[in-house]
């Protein structure tokens, strides 16, 4: 199957495949060098620049730590809230636009096209510019979770409705047939088998809520993580000492362990309903389970 989507390479192929990757790797080692060697020449390297982050016997190592504890801390809980409320909501969405009438439905799909073509940040900037407008005041926290939450509802209410497109339709045919009513089914049969199945797209729109969570310093005085790290560093040019670049590295690392981390999670999560898909004992024969009468018959 392989050779009908594409010719597979022969030895001439992956030599000249090693040899432009070697060559890649090369040039790649070299711009990385004279970046490190540019850097080491302006000082970005020094203990005044990098104590205040990486050394404990720092004076300002645990204020500066302390701060962005904090700033990371306000980014998770807007980041839960947002998961919180962007599931319920998409949820709502996705059951509307399945069981609802054919008229009311296109209200729905209206309003889950438009949402999820505006870019988030325009989303959190009507929330932060529109509401108080409206005479809607609320903390600075709030207007970051509204315009995220508006845009990622309806991203996860079509990973809810495409989980629900995976069941089989005989499941819920055979709930009709026995009486359920359509809540019902949704309820009790649908919607919990597609959490289970999307639960790793799930997991994984939490790490783009996470990532989305930086766009408050743009527009939301809310003092989030990047917000709170770039106070550090203009505390740190007000004394004379710069250290965007140190700051930011800090941020940066910090950010990708946790999205590494959510990603491997929901890598695990996703194995792991494979696994247990595939050692399900199929279903016996009707002989199997009852042989005595099989053989009487």
């Amino acid at each position: 199957m392989t050779a009908t989507l594409y010719d597979v390479p022969g030895p001439r192929a992956k030599r000249r495949t090693l040899i432009f990757s070697l060559v890649a790797l090369v040039i790649v080692g070299i711009v990385l060098a004279l970046v490190v060697v540019r850097l080491a020449a302006q000082g970005q390297f020094s203990a005044d620049k990098w104590g205040p982050l990486v050394n404990p016997a720092h004076p300002l190592f645990s204020l500066v730590w302390s701060r962005l504890g904090q700033g990371l801390i306000n980014t998770l809980i807007a980041a839960g809230l947002t998961l919180v409320l962007a599931l319920a909501i998409g949820t709502l969405l996705a059951v509307t636009r399945i069981t609802s009438a054919p008229w009311y439905r296109w209200l729905v799909v209206s309003v889950i096209e438009v949402l999820r073509g505006l870019p988030v940040v325009v989303s959190i900037y009507f929330a932060a510019r529109v509401l108080p407008e409206l005479g809607i005041d609320l903390p600075a926290l709030w207007y970051l979770v509204i315009g995220l939450t508006a845009y990622n509802s309806v991203v996860i209410a079509e990973i809810i409705r495409a989980g629900v497109s995976a069941i089989p339709k005989g499941q819920s045919e055979a709930a009709y047939s026995v009486g359920m009513t359509r809540g019902q089914v949704l309820r009790m049969i649908l919607l919990p088998q597609a959490f289970r199945i999307m639960l790793p797209a799930l997991i994984s729109q939490l790490v783009v809520i996470v990532k989305d969570t930086s766009l408050a310093f743009i527009i939301v005085g809310y003092e989030e993580f990047v917000r709170t790290a770039n106070q550090i560093i203009q505390a740190f040019v007000n004394q004379g000492t710069p250290n965007p670049i140190q700051v930011y590295t800090v941020v940066a690392v910090v950010f990708i362990a946790i999205n590494y981390g959510l990603g491997k999670f929901a890598e695990f999560t996703e194995r792991r309903l494979s696994r247990a898909k595939k050692t399900a004992a199929p279903p016996a024969a009707a002989d199997a389970l009852d042989p005595v009468e099989s053989t009487q018959t």
